[in-house]
């Protein structure tokens, strides 16, 4: 069976591009980088060419761009690189409650260590609160680290307005851009950002690969893996070359792709029209004017999330309930719960994420597979797996 994967903001499909940089990279370039020799000299220059293509996909210098293991790691290098880096321990970081975990634990090891985190409410659209913001900042705040896109429901955050206010107070911004990146526009030279995650796999790259931004001047940092001299000291560990030239070569797809993302929006437009028009019931979770053009979150009246999901993959349909980096814990999603949504709405939520792969008939076919699997839970024939296979 022919999967159609709708779980894009978990993770997406390697470019055929990328994939064929990369082991050209692995069979032809097993060169140190920091080994001076030509063969080194050859692996480094990849390493370069890469740093280049990422920085022009967000407007920025390549001397600005610090290769780590993915976003998470770029998220942690933000938070622990700041607040240990200032050496201000009982200093003060602002985040908000609808973060990603790699943003969100790195602060609650951080309060372990006296530091003391004011996390930003949202209101029933997912949206901050600048008001907030702007009282929570005092002369002990080190950072604030806010999200330019949420994961679950795509809601976008006014991260310039929030750079204004930030920078009106001399406290370093941090945003984690890892769900944006590749699928809107975004100059980071023109924001008032200091700092900024990127993950290559969420933009067709190689797992195991991303990037932080650290905006020229900005202060230096504690650097959470200490080794050689790597990064400009910045970040030790020898170079994972091949995932780096796959990186750059999947920033240098996104960039000529950015045009499309009309596209994507149409696709995912027309998917809630259909699931609209079929299904009763259906709430759509977050600001439907500023998200990302690929999410939508929706909700099924009287239909578990989770059995939905099993009922859906059975027929050839992946989806999510929330963020990967979540499920499994058996908690209801805390990103729609900070939004008020109830636990009975919480709990029947299904998160869809489209991709430049995918086509308006599997969009069309998924709208009705899930209209029956909606219809199988409701009149409870989901209790048997047997059954609902047959059936879809």
């Amino acid at each position: 069976m022919d999967k159609i994967y709708l779980d894009h903001n978990a993770t997406t499909p390697v470019a055929p591009e990328v994939l064929e940089r990369v082991i050209s990279v692995l069979q032809n370039q097993f060169g140190n980088p920091s080994s001076v020799h030509s063969i080194g000299r050859s692996a480094r220059v990849l390493i370069d060419e890469a740093r280049e293509q990422v920085a022009s996909l967000i407007g920025v210098s390549p001397s600005e761009i610090v290769f780590t293991s993915g976003g998470t790691e770029a998220n942690n290098f933000a938070l622990l690189g700041v607040a240990l880096g200032l050496g201000k321990t009982g200093g003060h970081i602002i985040t908000s409650q609808v973060e990603h975990p790699s943003v969100l634990n790195p602060c609650r090891q951080l309060e372990s260590l006296g530091f003391r985190v004011d996390r930003l409410k949202v209101d029933e659209l997912g949206r901050m609160d600048f008001k907030e913001l702007e009282n929570c900042l005092t002369e002990s705040t080190l950072l604030v680290s806010l999200q330019h896109a949420n994961s679950e429901t795509g809601v976008l955050q006014d991260i310039e307005r929030a750079g204004e206010i930030v920078s009106k107070k001399g406290v370093l911004y941090h945003t984690d851009a890892v769900q944006s990146v590749g699928k809107i526009p975004l100059q980071v030279q023109e924001l008032p950002v200091d700092m900024l995650s990127i993950s290559a796999h969420k933009l067709n790259g190689p797992k195991g690969v991303g990037a932080l931004y650290l905006r020229k001047g900005s202060p230096d940092l504690f650097s959470p893996v200490c080794g050689g001299g790597q990064e400009k000291k910045r970040r030790g560990g020898t170079e994972n070359v091949a995932g780096i030239a796959g990186f750059g070569k999947a920033c240098e797809l996104a960039q000529k792709r950015l045009s499309e993302s009309s596209n994507i929006s149409s696709l995912r437009d027309h998917f809630l029209q259909l699931v609209s028009n079929l299904i009763s019931g259906v709430e759509v979770f977050g600001d439907l004017e500023n998200r990302l053009p690929n999410t939508l979150n929706l909700g099924f009246d009287g239909v578990e999330g989770d059995t939905l999901l099993i009922g859906l993959d059975m027929a050839g349909v992946a989806v999510s309930t929330g963020s990967a980096c979540s499920s499994g814990s058996g908690l209801p999603s805390p990103v729609l719960t900070a939004m008020g949504v109830p636990i009975d709405k919480t709990n029947s939520s299904i998160r869809f994420s489209l991709g430049c792969s995918n086509t308006m008939a599997e969009i069309e076919k998924a709208a009705k597979v899930l209209a029956e699997a909606v219809s199988l839970n409701r009149s409870g024939t989901h209790t048997s797996n047997k059954n609902l296979t047959k059936t879809l």
